[in-house]
């Protein structure tokens, strides 16, 4: 799949903004603070719905008005779909071929995307949220479900910690502690099914793209770590008499937090590198490759999904590879992947890719090829 053309209106720096695009590389120039990433971010919510960057839609709205609106003709192998996404004080509304999507759960998935940007080399010694987030984009857009379940869990998380916050005083509902528990449970162990079923398929894509950056060195495996002691071969009846169980154990510990300690929006990923955990262990060069293989097996497992392959952004990432990761990335992805690349110069970048590509030059919130 490819984007063929993308307009904006009131989106961040860009008043209004229409552009067609190579069913290639697009090579995105420009001076920092431009715009660059504005826009590389903009192809981002079209598909995703919302950013990579920031939580708050209010910030996509260009500051002087009420709304933004990002549109995409989109070019599959089943036909044309277009893809429309207003975005305003309100709320969000979702169009694909001009008919508004009851459910966002409904939208994500049409237009696929693998983002890559410096924050990404982070994937394996930042944070779990960075992790959790990494998962929670990727199995969206291949499986609606997940989506939904996703959404369900965290609304009702929520109210539970709420809830929990109000029993620290003399409020004691315990009753209504134990029917927000089963809720969470109920979705929370569907979530950590489609977290084991996804990361398998990951580990079968990455594990040997990181054989061949590492020259055959290296064997990279992926361990999931919930918070509680389930695996992949536990059963949905078992996950929940088990997730069950520790909630009873600890629920007057998270009535003295005022939180909910245990579930999916607690759980963690670990990187192994010949049996070494990377982020403890890891050189950065080890810490690269791993987060490098990972995206580059995400453009594969997507495409054995869907059947198509994803759209790649990379935003000023190249400049933070060496050349041999730059190349390995590079060659990956020469012919058969749409890609996007935002840089302030292709100097000291040395491929046929970018010396094919197409080029945009970015310039205060305007673009001219």
């Amino acid at each position: 799949m490819y984007i063929q053309e993308l307009s904006l209106q009131n989106y961040r720096n860009y008043a209004a903004l229409h552009l067609k695009f190579e069913d290639k590389v697009n090579v995105i120039i420009g001076e920092n603070a431009q715009g660059k990433t504005n826009l590389m971010e903009s192809i981002y919510v079209l598909a995703m719905a919302k950013s990579h960057r920031t939580a708050n839609d209010r910030e996509l709205i260009r500051w002087d008005a009420e709304y933004g609106k990002i549109k995409g003709s989109i070019q599959k192998r089943h036909g044309a779909l277009s893809m429309e996404l207003l975005l305003s004080k309100k709320g969000k509304k979702a169009k694909l071929n001009h008919l508004e999507q009851q459910r966002l759960s409904q939208y994500v998935g049409e237009m696929n995307v693998v983002m890559f940007a410096p924050e990404d080399l982070n994937l394996v010694k930042g944070s779990p949220q960075v992790r959790r987030r990494f998962l929670d984009m990727e199995l969206g857009q291949i499986a609606p479900v997940y989506l939904y379940e996703l959404s369900q869990y965290q609304k009702i998380l929520v109210q539970r910690n709420h809830l929990l916050k109000s029993m620290q005083g003399n409020k004691k509902d315990e009753t209504m502690l134990d029917v927000f528990t089963i809720q969470l449970i109920e979705h929370g162990v569907k979530i950590l099914q489609k977290r084991f079923e996804f990361l398998q398929l990951l580990q079968e894509w990455a594990a040997p793209i990181h054989s061949g950056i590492s020259r055959g060195l290296e064997d990279l495996r992926i361990v999931y770590k919930p918070s509680i002691d389930v695996s992949e071969s536990t059963d949905l009846s078992k996950m929940k008499e088990v997730y069950y169980e520790n909630f009873q154990s600890i629920k007057q510990r998270e009535i003295f937090r005022g939180t909910t300690l245990l579930g999916p929006h607690r759980d963690d990923l670990q990187f192994f590198v010949n049996d070494k955990n990377v982020q403890v262990f890891g050189s950065q060069g080890q810490q690269r490759t791993t987060a490098l293989s990972l995206k580059l097996a995400e453009i594969e497992l997507i495409h054995a999904e869907v059947q198509e392959y994803p759209i790649l952004l990379l935003d000023d990432v190249l400049s933070e590879l060496d050349d041999y990761r730059q190349s390995h990335l590079l060659n990956t992805i020469q012919g058969k992947v749409q890609t996007f690349v935002t840089t302030t110069s292709v100097e000291g970048i040395e491929h046929d890719t970018l010396k094919e590509a197409s080029t945009i030059r970015v310039t205060s919130g305007t673009a001219s090829y």
